[in-house]
C-alpha cells in the first residue's frame, strides 16, 4: 500500500508590509519552505504594500515532513534582497483542522538563531566504570547545515552538554556536511539526572559563533532508549516575538492531505459505482451514486473533487459521459437561463478543470504571441478618465499634458491593435482545438438545445453556454493573470497589469455576445463596443465549426496519461556542465544548451533550431537534486546523477535562471523518472572538485552520498500522468466526510411511509421530483454506497495494521 502526503498551499495576498525601499514602497515575492526545502517561490509584485499573487502550489511530499515556512522579501536589482518577516506553521498546526488553515497571518521577525536546518547522527551509551556512571556520546556527521559563512558553507564543530560538563569536538571547516567519528566521555556527577544536549556551532575566527542548532534528550530517554541515529536540529527554546502587525500580514490557504493508498482491486467497487453513474439512462440521473456525491460536497471542495473526478472518468476514456451527466443535472435544475452554468457547481467546475487538463497547451498556442508582446511592448493604454494619467503619453495639450480625448484615443487604438490578434488567433484555432474539448462543446450544446427550446434569445443560448466557459473561464482569465496559467513566469508589472485587465473586460464581454453592453458602472469602454460588436460575429461562426466535430459521448479518450511518453513535457535553455573537470574558470565551463524533456529522453542541442541532438535516456536517471551554491559559487544548479545498467555513475550539472525555473525542472525530471528502479537514497549535494567533495570534503570519487535524496518532492500541475487509485482514494475520503449526513437523509427515514410525499407534497426533498420509486432508488444506491465504503474502511484497517 503506497503512501502519500500533499500539501496544498495558496498565497492570496499581503497587507500593510513595511516600505523598503526610498521610494516609500517595496517589491515583495514569498518564498516557501518545507522543512527548509525551497519548493516554490511566488513571482515578485513591483510597487505594491498590499501585493495580490493569488499563487496555488500541489507539493507532493514524504509523510515524515515538519514544518512549513513563509518568508517575504523585497526585490533589490542591486544587493541581497531584504527580508521582511515569515510565518512559521508546523505540521500540527497543519492538522489540527481537517479543512487546514484559511486565515490572515501576522509576519514575525526572522531571528537568525531561529534559522536553522539540517540533521546530526549520533549514537549514545551509558555505561558503569570503577568511577560510577558514564556517558559516551558517539557524535558521527551531520548533513544539510544552514550556511552561516559568506562562501556558502560554514565551520562546524559540535559542542555536548550533560550537566554542568561540556566537551566539542574538533572543527571541520568549510562544509555543510561534516564528517566527526568522534567519541566525546562524560562522568556522571552527584546530583539529580541530567539531560544531553548537543549543539552545533559554526566557527568564526572573528567575531562570535553563530548557532547551527540543537537537540535535546531527557534523563529518561537516556536510561530507557539511548538515543542511536539521525536526528532533526532544533531552534533554541524561546517565545516566538509578537511584532503586534507592524510588518503585515498574509493570508494563506494551507491544507495537508495524508493517505494510504491501497492497492487498485480494492478501489473497484466505488469505481464501478462511479462509471455505472453515467452510463445509466438520464431518466435515473437523481438516483445514482455520483448525485448522492455531489449533494455532500460542500463548495470548498468542489475544486478539488472536480479535478480528481475529471482525471479518473478521463483514465477510463469516460470523460464526455461524466461531462455530459453533469451537465444533465445542471440544465434539469436550471429555470432561468440567463443563470445557466453561473455558478461553482461540479458541473462548471469540472468543465473548468477539463479544460485546464486537456487544454493547456491550445491555451499556450493561442495565446501566448500576444500576452508576449504585451508584456515586452509596456504600451500605457486607459479608457476610465477616473484612471487617466495624462501625463504618460508624448502628445502635449496646451496645457503641458495631454488632454483626455487624445489619451482615449491612444488607448483605443492600442487596444484593438491587440484584441485584433487575439481574437483572430481565438477564431482561427478550430483545427487546433483539442478533439476531447470540442466533443464535450457539442455535448453541452445538444443538452442546452433540448431543455431551452423555446426560451427567449434561444439562438444565443446555444452560443453562450460554450462561450461561457471558453472566454469567461478560460481565455479571459488567462489573459487577466497570464502567470497563473503558465503563460508567463512573472506577474506583470502595474502597467501592463492595467492593460490585461482591459483586454480581459473586452474578450470577456465578446464571450458574454455582448448582452450587456451599454450596461453597469463602466460606460467608459463604450468607444471600444463597435469593435466588440463586430468580433461576436466571427464567436458564433467559430462555435458553430467547434462544435462541428464527428464522434458521440467520448471526450477525452481512453489514454492512461495525458501527456503520452514522447511528447514533450518541458523546454527551455539551461546552462550544462560535466562532471570531468575542466581547465576553464567554473562559470565558463557552463555551456548553453537548449533542453527537451519527454517521458522518454533528455535531450539538447545548441539552439531549438539544430538538428544535431544529444539525449540521456529518463530511464537512466537515479536521482535529481539541487547543488549547494558553494560548490561552483553559482545559483540555481540542480544534477542529474545517470547510470547505464552496472556502470559507474555520472553527472550533469543544470543551471536554471531562477529559483521557480529550479524547482520546475526538478519536479518535471522527477515525475518523468519516478518510476525508475535502483533510485538513489543519497548523493552528493556538491561537486568533487580538487580532489575532493566540496560538501563533505571525502578525497574519493565513488564515496558514499553524504545527503538524501528528495525525489518524493514534486510540484503538481495539469500535466501530471492521471493516477487512478489516489484519484479514487480522493473520492472516498469525501464520502466519508458527509457519510453521517448520507446516512440521516436517505436511510434513517426509511421506515416512514415513501407515499407521504406524494400524498402532501411535504416529503423529503429530491432532485428531479417528489417520486417515491426515485426516493426508493436513492435508498438502495445510499445503502450500496455505505456498504462500499465499509468495505474501504475494513481494507484501511486491515493494512494499518500489519504496518
Amino acid at each position: 500500500m503506497a503512501k502519500s502526503s500533499s500539501l496544498n498551499v495558496r498565497v492570496v495576498e499581503g497587507r500593510e508590509l513595511p516600505a523598503k525601499d526610498v521610494s516609500g514602497s517595496s517589491d515583495p515575492y514569498c518564498i516557501v519552505k518545507v522543512d527548509d526545502e525551497v519548493v516554490a517561490r511566488t513571482a515578485t509584485i513591483w510597487r505594491s504594500l498590499n501585493p495580490f499573487w493569488g499563487e496555488e502550489y500541489t507539493v507532493h511530499l514524504p509523510l515524515d515532513f515538519h514544518h512549513l515556512a513563509f518568508y517575504v522579501l523585497d526585490e533589490d536589482t542591486v544587493g541581497h534582497d531584504d527580508i521582511i518577516g515569515k510565518i512559521s506553521l508546523s505540521r500540527e498546526a497543519i492538522t489540527a483542522d481537517p479543512r487546514g488553515i484559511d486565515s490572515w497571518i501576522n509576519l514575525s521577525r526572522v531571528d537568525p538563531d531561529a534559522e536553522v536546518q539540517g540533521e546530526i547522527r549520533l549514537s549514545v551509551q551509558l555505561l558503569e566504570d570503577v568511577k560510577g556512571r558514564c556517558l559516551h556520546c558517539h557524535v558521527l556527521q551531520a548533513r544539510d547545515l544552514a550556511p552561516r559563512d559568506i562562501t556558502g558553507t560554514s565551520d562546524p564543530f559540535a559542542r555536548v552538554f550533560w550537566g554542568s560538563q561540556s566537551l566539542d569536538t574538533s572543527t571541520i571547516k568549510k562544509t555543510r556536511f561534516p564528517y566527526w567519528d568522534e567519541v566525546l566521555k562524560l562522568q556522571e556527577l552527584p546530583g539529580a539526572p541530567s539531560p544531553l544536549r548537543v549543539e552545533l556551532w559554526d566557527w568564526d575566527m572573528v567575531g562570535k559563533n553563530d548557532f547551527l542548532g540543537m537537540v535535546e534528550f531527557p534523563p529518561q530517554v537516556l536510561q530507557q532508549n539511548p538515543p542511536n541515529g539521525w536526528f532533526r536540529l532544533l531552534p533554541f527554546p524561546r517565545a516566538e516575538e509578537d511584532v503586534g502587525g507592524l510588518l503585515g500580514a498574509l493570508r494563506l490557504k494551507v491544507r495537508l492531505t495524508e493517505d494510504r493508498v491501497l492497492p487498485s482491486p480494492y478501489y473497484q467497487p466505488l469505481v464501478e459505482m462511479l462509471m455505472e453513474s453515467v452510463l445509466r439512462p438520464a431518466e435515473e440521473d437523481a438516483a445514482s451514486p455520483l448525485a448522492i456525491l455531489e449533494e455532500l460536497t460542500l463548495g470548498d471542495c468542489r475544486q478539488d473533487l472536480a479535478t480528481k473526478l475529471v482525471k479518473l472518468f478521463l483514465g477510463r476514456g469516460l470523460a464526455g459521459p461524466f461531462l455530459d451527466y453533469l451537465t444533465r443535472r445542471e440544465v434539469a435544475r436550471t429555470t432561468d437561463p440567463n443563470t445557466l452554468f453561473r455558478s461553482n457547481s461540479l458541473a462548471s467546475k469540472s468543465m473548468e478543470q477539463f479544460m485546464k487538463l486537456v487544454g493547456m497547451p491550445y491555451l499556450h498556442e493561442v495565446l501566448k504571441p500576444v500576452v508576449n508582446r504585451i508584456f515586452e511592448e509596456k504600451k500605457y493604454m486607459e479608457l476610465d478618465p477616473c484612471k487617466m494619467e495624462l501625463g504618460r503619453t508624448r502628445r502635449i495639450s496646451f496645457k503641458g499634458t495631454s488632454s483626455e480625448e487624445h489619451v482615449r484615443e491612444t488607448s483605443l487604438g492600442l487596444l484593438t491593435g491587440y484584441l485584433g490578434p487575439i481574437m483572430d488567433a481565438i477564431v482561427g484555432s478550430v483545427e487546433r482545438c483539442p478533439p476531447a474539448m470540442r466533443l464535450a462543446f457539442k455535448q453541452l450544446r445538444r443538452r442546452v438545445e433540448e431543455h431551452f427550446p423555446q426560451a427567449e434569445h434561444e439562438q444565443d443560448l446555444k452560443y453562450l453556454a460554450i462561450s461561457g466557459f471558453l472566454f469567461l473561464r478560460f481565455f479571459a482569465p488567462a489573459i487577466l493573470t497570464p502567470k497563473l496559467f503558465d503563460l508567463r513566469d512573472q506577474h506583470a508589472d502595474p502597467q501592463t497589469s492595467r492593460s490585461l485587465v482591459l483586454l480581459a473586460k473586452a474578450v470577456q464581454s465578446i464571450g458574454n455576445l455582448g448582452q450587456q453592453l451599454g450596461q453597469g458602472k463602466e460606460l467608459w469602454m463604450a468607444p471600444l463596443h463597435p469593435f466588440l460588436l463586430q468580433s461576436i460575429l466571427g464567436v458564433r461562426d467559430f462555435l458553430d465549426q467547434l462544435v462541428d466535430v464527428e464522434g458521440e459521448g467520448e471526450a477525452g479518450g481512453s489514454a492512461r496519461a495525458l501527456v503520452p511518453p514522447s511528447v514533450t513535457i518541458r523546454e527551455g535553455y539551461l546552462l550544462k556542465r560535466k562532471e570531468e573537470p575542466a581547465s576553464l574558470a567554473t562559470r565558463f565551463a557552463f555551456k548553453k544548451r537548449y533542453f527537451w524533456l519527454s517521458g522518454e529522453t533528455l535531450s539538447y542541442s545548441k539552439t531549438p533550431e539544430w538538428q544535431k541532438r544529444s539525449s540521456i535516456p529518463v530511464s537512466h536517471i537515479r536521482a535529481v537534486e539541487r547543488v549547494d551554491e558553494s560548490a561552483f559559487q553559482l545559483p540555481q544548479v540542480m544534477q542529474v546523477v545517470t547510470q547505464d545498467g552496472a556502470g559507474p555513475l555520472h553527472t550533469t550539472y543544470l543551471q536554471c535562471k531562477n529559483v521557480s525555473e529550479l524547482n520546475q525542472w526538478l519536479s518535471a525530471l522527477r515525475k518523468a523518472s519516478a518510476h525508475n528502479p535502483d533510485k538513489l537514497a543519497a548523493c552528493h549535494p556538491g561537486a568533487f572538485r580538487s580532489a575532493r567533495w566540496t560538501c563533505c570534503l571525502q578525497a574519493e570519487r565513488s564515496a558514499a552520498g553524504c545527503s538524501r535524496t528528495h525525489s518524493a518532492v514534486t510540484l503538481g500541475d495539469w500535466s501530471d500522468p492521471l493516477d487512478p487509485d489516489a484519484e479514487t482514494q480522493t473520492v472516498y475520503r469525501q464520502l466519508l466526510l458527509g457519510r453521517d449526513q448520507l446516512r440521516m437523509k436517505f436511510l434513517e427515514d426509511s421506515n416512514m411511509d415513501t407515499t407521504l410525499g406524494a400524498d402532501t407534497g411535504k416529503g423529503p426533498s429530491v432532485k428531479g421530483g417528489d417520486c417515491p420509486d426515485i426516493l426508493a432508488q436513492q435508498r438502495m444506491a445510499a445503502a450500496h454506497l455505505l456498504d462500499v465504503l465499509e468495505d474501504l474502511d475494513r481494507a484501511h484497517e486491515e493494512f494499518q495494521q500489519q504496518e
